[in-house]
């Protein structure tokens, strides 16, 4: 099996959690003994690479985040260029988010699910799971192990031919944490997430705190 990947992010891949997802799902890929190409649309100079790939390869994989329910802008202007190809062709999905609960990406895998008629193409299935906002500020270690379970989907991709529904499902994790969970959760982000992302936010230079509200003043 020979996969194409591509990373729909508007984010170039050093700020993007998509490529990161990717670079596990890919490592996967590889020990099960297939081998891919990787594309990504933050550039809009390789879009013409792109389509050429996207021509020449049956098994397509595309790879994206979901910003507060809508599907990144420049991807589909992307997809506005593909040619109408035929069922030989199957295209499948990553949809990845920051929330937790894979109900929030439901409304997303809904579209996906209806994109293939439009390109003419196969639909090989979603694989969707949230929770993924830190990736790309965490450690390389802790990274590593947020991004572990896309190289076992990975592995069952190449090895099963195609993402399976009762491992898809379960990848997913629950569509709404527990009462407990929420609670927990709500907790968390009043503090130690509210620290954790001060930090981070200094780091990449910002000078006033996160809550600031100079139009009450």
């Amino acid at each position: 099996m020979h996969v194409m990947i591509i990373n729909g992010s508007p984010r170039v891949e050093k700020y993007s959690n998509t490529d990161k997802i990717i670079a596990a799902f890919a490592e996967g890929l590889s020990e099960a003994g297939a081998t891919f190409e990787k594309h990504a649309v933050s550039r809009k100079e390789s879009w013409p690479v792109i389509l050429e790939a996207y021509t020449e390869n049956t098994e397509i994989v595309i790879a994206l985040p979901l910003f507060v329910e809508n599907i990144p802008g420049l991807l589909l202007e992307f997809l506005e260029t593909l040619p109408v190809k035929d069922k030989a062709t199957r295209v499948s999905f990553i949809l990845q988010g920051g929330f937790a609960e894979a109900s929030q990406l439901e409304c997303g895998k809904t579209f996906l699910e209806k994109l293939p008629d439009y390109l003419g193409v196969s639909y090989g299935g979603t694989l969707i799971k949230g929770d993924n906002f830190g990736i790309r500020v965490a450690k390389a270690d802790e990274a590593k192990k947020i991004t572990k379970p896309y190289k076992e989907m990975g592995k069952s991709f190449a090895g099963n031919n195609g993402f399976q529904q009762e491992k898809v499902k379960k990848f997913a994790g629950p569509d709404y944490l527990s009462l407990p969970n929420r609670v927990l959760c709500s907790l968390l982000f009043k503090t130690l997430a509210k620290k954790k992302f001060a930090e981070v936010s200094m780091e990449w230079g910002c000078t006033v705190p996160l809550d600031h509200r100079p139009w009450e003043q």
